[in-house]
């Protein structure tokens, strides 16, 4: 469902730090931390799993809406998510809470990614119906070309990602979009040069930037899979410092690529463990370290990995952990003790999300 109006505003310091100090009493201490000047939840909401159905729409808004009122206040989703389902219950969960007055705009963090094209509703029956569908939606309308597309489903072309924040912002039902990621921009490396690749980052940060003076999106930044876990060398490896450099190109010292999400779980360590980062005076070190040294906020990703590290876990971790009554909440626990900014879980059911605020 489309949203026929759009909530004004976005996240402001004011605002969060007002919706934390409302909910810090029935929270863990610490629950609360800083993100690019705002306060957000230890715990974000996540949209990624689910059919692009009504039953999994309804169960989403239902959960979002509770988290809301719970103390959550980080909505991550993205526009390919679920058919772009995923965006229109966030917006549908935010207008709701903002309507009863449960929030207001200014506390909630709404994020979202562009980069993946994005089915309108529903999955296609064919190949050749997704072909049409491209042609119909964006090479007829020249918003991208073929030549843009990698791996049949991957774009950064800039007018394709000015045409995605508007559709995700009308998705979403938000004037402003709080923080836009490029989604896995380390999918053009494979098929293209890293200097061709670094040129199309320059390009997508210099619009982003622009779109931050439109007031369409607060900030932006990149959510991968692979690229920052990977060491130097391998071919879809991503450095922060190149990246820093792109954004300072095209945006100043004062450029608004303020964030980077990436997984981040008891079985995926890399962000803690290998150094895939060289810094500019030739350090070598872990994406955390190099993340706080350039003044990027981590927010981290598959937390649950994606409900496999909820059971099983050796029972070492019961010692480890011993708040935690629940394998879900040690694992969660391993990655609040971390300096990332907000773990993210997919939650679509009320009992996971009362399980995880536990902790």
């Amino acid at each position: 469902m489309m949203a026929r109006t759009l909530v004004m505003g976005r996240a402001t310091p004011a605002g969060t730090r007002r919706f934390g100090k409302r909910h810090a009493d029935r929270l863990p201490e610490g629950f609360y931390r800083e993100l690019d000047g705002l306060t957000v939840g230890a715990l974000g909401l996540g949209t990624y799993l689910g059919a692009p159905d009504d039953a999994d729409d309804e169960r989403y808004v239902q959960t979002a809406a509770l988290a809301l009122a719970r103390g959550v206040n980080v909505l991550d989703t993205a526009i390919n998510y679920r058919c772009q389902r995923a965006e229109r219950i966030v917006g549908e969960a935010l207008r709701g809470a903002v309507a009863a007055g449960l929030v207001h705009r200014d506390e909630i963090v709404v994020c979202t990614k562009g980069g993946y094209l994005a089915l309108d509703g529903a999955m296609l029956p064919s190949r050749e119906a997704y072909q049409q569908y491209l042609e119909r939606e964006y090479f007829d309308r020249g918003t991208m070309s073929p030549e843009d597309v990698v791996a049949g489903a991957h774009c950064m072309a800039p007018r394709f990602l000015a045409d995605q924040i508007g559709r995700s912002r009308r998705n979403l039902g938000v004037e402003t979009i709080d923080l836009y990621y490029l989604h896995n921009p380390e999918q053009q490396l494979d098929a293209v040069s890293r200097e061709r690749f670094l040129g199309r980052v320059r390009e997508a940060f210099v619009m982003l930037e622009d779109r931050v003076k439109r007031g369409d999106i607060a900030r932006y930044g990149i959510a991968t899979w692979n690229g920052l876990r990977v060491p130097p060398g391998t071919r879809n490896h991503l450095s922060l410092a190149e990246l820093v450099r792109m954004a300072r190109e095209a945006g100043g010292d004062e450029h608004h690529f303020r964030v980077v999400q990436l997984p981040l779980n008891l079985a995926m360590t890399e962000a803690v463990r290998l150094p895939t980062q060289t810094l500019d005076d030739g350090r070598t070190v872990p994406v955390l370290h190099a993340a706080a040294e350039l003044e990027l906020s981590v927010i981290a990703s598959a937390t649950l990995m994606q409900g496999q590290l909820t059971q099983g876990l050796p029972a070492a971790l019961a010692d480890a952990f011993p708040s935690a009554r629940t394998d879900a909440q040690r694992a969660l626990a391993f990655v609040r003790e971390l300096p990332v900014a907000t773990a993210l879980v997919g939650m679509k059911r009320r009992e996971h999300l009362e399980e995880n605020l536990g902790l």
